[in-house]
């Protein structure tokens, strides 16, 4: 079972961040009580069933962390677009319109 916590929450927004920090607390404490279960006095088969279960845990915080961080940079990918857009539209807006006719399409020989 591979365990990664090595994530990094620059970048993100303040909720996002927040809620990375808290899965990663987590993760840790379910990676810790997965090193303890060799020392718990069980049944073989109880200890089997334990690392499942924190195994599918684990698992499960990686896959909340991993979606958190799509979705915080999908809205960056958003809003930057939106900024993007909003420049353009501006720039636009600014630029000189070149309404066709006479002067733009003459050729004058002397």
């Amino acid at each position: 079972m591979q365990i990664s916590s090595t994530t990094s929450t620059g970048g993100l927004g303040s909720k996002a961040g927040g809620d990375i920090a808290a899965l990663q607390k987590q993760l840790r404490q379910l990676t810790d009580q997965l090193k303890n279960v060799a020392s718990l006095d069980m049944e073989p088969k109880a200890k089997e069933e334990r690392v499942k279960l924190i195994q599918a845990q684990i698992q499960m915080v990686q896959q909340q962390i991993a979606a958190i961080q799509r979705q915080s940079q999908q809205e960056q990918m958003s809003k930057q677009l939106a900024e993007q857009a909003a420049k353009q539209v501006k720039a636009s807006d600014a630029s000189p319109a070149r309404t066709p006719g006479l002067g733009g399409s003459v050729d004058v020989y002397v």
